[in-house]
């Protein structure tokens, strides 16, 4: 027998419309009032069935796509990996620009619900926040109720499909690679703390760096925006705190980009003096002088993998797929000295 809606508010001890507006997520309702209907919901498994065929509707033929930031490479590169899978299927996306604001984040999350996206596609390292967290599973529950999903690219999260890279292990391959050529002084440039991308790629340097047995160096350390400015600044701090280091490893591309530019302007040559590594290997990795050393994501391949997991038929897929990352040498790492 069917669990109805009034079995759910009775349980929870609030109103029918209550238990609706947590379920749709469109309407203010207070943390504890919402914690109370999600455990009835659990508890009497309503989601699964009677919500989820009251809120079937025609399908929108859009995809919501939500991105930390559309101008950054490594974005633009997977969602065009999203966008080649979504012609292929006739799907329209809609592509939603957070800026790295959990709040703005989660605010077109509720609006795609509401526009009845067949799925949603949260694109960027998780952002570390228990209440952004807590907010993030209501929304999924409720878009699962409605027969949509949600997908996370560039994270990975519990109980949630999602498609990864190897962050920590690229990062750990990279420092040895600089380990094995003699470096011993190396300065990481990490990016915002609250974002899992960074935390990741910071954590395979310290591994490395351990396994060597070297204690990393706080004043070696320096943190930015996931940006060439971002980069440029953190460099220029490192440089101001006149300790020396012969290896720069540079959160993504943009910020060892923007650290080369500082080492330049200080007098220093690349790698001669200093060697620069960085992470994506976005396409203009290439083309910066001298060539950018980088560890290859596979960016494109990430987004397809996404949009594939959110055209399922099986809208409650958990499917976790984790995707190799690689070394690319190029002319801007060297042994010490060299």
């Amino acid at each position: 027998m069917s669990v109805t809606l009034s079995q759910v508010a009775e349980l929870a001890g609030v109103s029918s419309a209550t238990v609706s507006r947590v379920l749709n997520a469109n309407y203010p309702v207070a943390t504890e009032t919402r914690a109370r209907v999600l455990h009835a919901v659990q508890t009497l498994n309503y989601e699964l069935n009677a919500h989820a065929r009251a809120l079937t509707t025609a399908s929108s033929d859009m995809v919501g796509v939500v991105v930390h930031d559309v101008s950054d490479p490594y974005f633009s590169e997977i969602i065009r990996g999203v966008q080649q899978v979504a012609d292929e299927a006739g799907r329209l996306i809609m592509i939603c620009n957070s800026l790295r604001d959990a709040s703005r984040e989660l605010a077109y999350v509720r609006v795609l619900r509401r526009q009845r996206a067949d799925a949603v596609i949260l694109v960027g390292g998780a952002i570390g926040d228990e209440a952004y967290e807590e907010k993030l599973t209501s929304h999924m529950q409720g878009l699962e109720a409605s027969n949509s999903r949600l997908i996370v690219c560039g994270r990975s999260r519990a109980g949630t499909a999602s498609v990864n890279a190897q962050h920590a292990a690229g990062a750990e391959a990279l420092t040895r690679r600089l380990l094995d050529l003699g470096h011993r002084r190396l300065a990481f440039i990490a990016g915002p703390a609250h974002v899992g991308t960074s935390r990741n790629r910071f954590r395979g340097f310290k591994r490395a760096l351990a396994t060597a047995g070297i204690t990393p160096e706080p004043t070696l350390m320096a943190q930015g925006d996931f940006s060439r400015d971002g980069g440029y600044e953190a460099a220029r701090r490192l440089l101001r705190g006149g300790e020396r280091f012969t290896a720069l490893v540079g959160s993504n591309d943009l910020m060892a980009i923007g650290a080369m530019t500082a080492l330049r302007e200080s007098g220093l040559e690349i790698p001669g003096d200093v060697s620069v590594v960085g992470f994506d290997d976005i396409p203009v990795a290439r083309d910066v002088t001298p060539a950018l050393t980088t560890v290859r994501v596979p960016m494109r391949l990430m987004g397809a993998r996404a949009m594939e997991l959110a055209l399922q038929s099986d809208g409650r897929s958990r499917a976790a797929i984790n995707l190799r990352t690689e070394i690319v040498e190029r002319e801007s790492m060297g042994a010490p000295g060299s």
